[in-house]
């Protein structure tokens, strides 16, 4: 530490004794001897020279070893020059608490970035696995089944306005051939015919006839509906 000038010197100052300088070696057995001579050599390739003695006559010599230990510096905080070490200590730190605090927060920062980053990845890629199941789903589902509701009946045919068990011309069968049977019995209304169970347009005008002879209106002319047949059966009986 450098000395108060301001103090005098409490001891001598300390001077070189020796100086130690590479060896010139000018020849290659030269270089081989101090290659092997290296691991003897405890100054490692230097020697020692003699310092000229105008340096060391004057210097007075004292009982303590030629080399000294300094006193410890100890910095008195009181003084205005511990004072100021202690402020730029006491600087040094805050810079030092400061830029660690930063370092904290910048890696904080970082850290944290990263996290969200990767819970957005993990999220995006969440959404387009769900949308591509949806979509795989949607493209395998089966057509939706036909409706089972029965289709609408036909309407029911209107009822005959002559009766049920109407006869008409066109119409054939064992009803017809009794039809003929019983207008014959009847004086005039069905001559000439003959129980062939065809509803010709003979039997057709017969049945007109009688209608008209004996006052039937309830069934159209020349078919055999209710009226007519209560009427001639009732007539046929016997």
């Amino acid at each position: 530490m450098p000395s108060d000038p301001q103090l005098p010197p409490n001891r001598s100052a300390l001077e070189p004794t020796h100086v130690m300088r590479r060896r010139r070696s000018g020849a290659l057995s030269e270089l081989v001897r101090q290659v092997q001579e290296r691991e003897r050599d405890p100054d490692d390739g230097y020697e020692v020279v003699a310092v000229p003695g105008e340096y060391t006559a004057a210097l007075p010599r004292t009982a303590e070893d030629d080399t000294q230990e300094l006193p410890p510096y100890i910095v008195d905080f009181g003084s205005d020059e511990g004072h100021d070490q202690g402020d730029a200590r006491g600087r040094q730190v805050a810079r030092t608490t400061a830029h660690g605090r930063t370092s904290l927060f910048r890696r904080t920062a970082i850290a944290i970035a990263a996290v969200a980053a990767a819970l957005a990845g993990f999220s995006a890629a969440l959404l387009l696995t769900w949308d591509r199941d949806a979509t795989d789903d949607k493209a395998q589902a089966p057509p939706p089944a036909a409706s089972s509701a029965p289709a609408p009946s036909q309407p029911a045919a209107a009822p005959d306005p002559d009766g049920a068990g109407t006869l008409r011309e066109g119409d054939s069968g064992p009803e017809v051939s009794d039809l003929q049977e019983r207008l014959l019995r009847i004086p005039n209304v069905y001559e000439g015919g003959t129980a062939t169970g065809l509803y010709d347009a003979t039997l057709t005008a017969a049945v007109a006839r009688f209608q008209l002879w004996y006052g039937i209106r309830g069934d159209e002319s020349g078919v055999y509906g209710n009226d007519t047949r209560n009427d001639l059966e009732s007539r046929t009986a016997s």
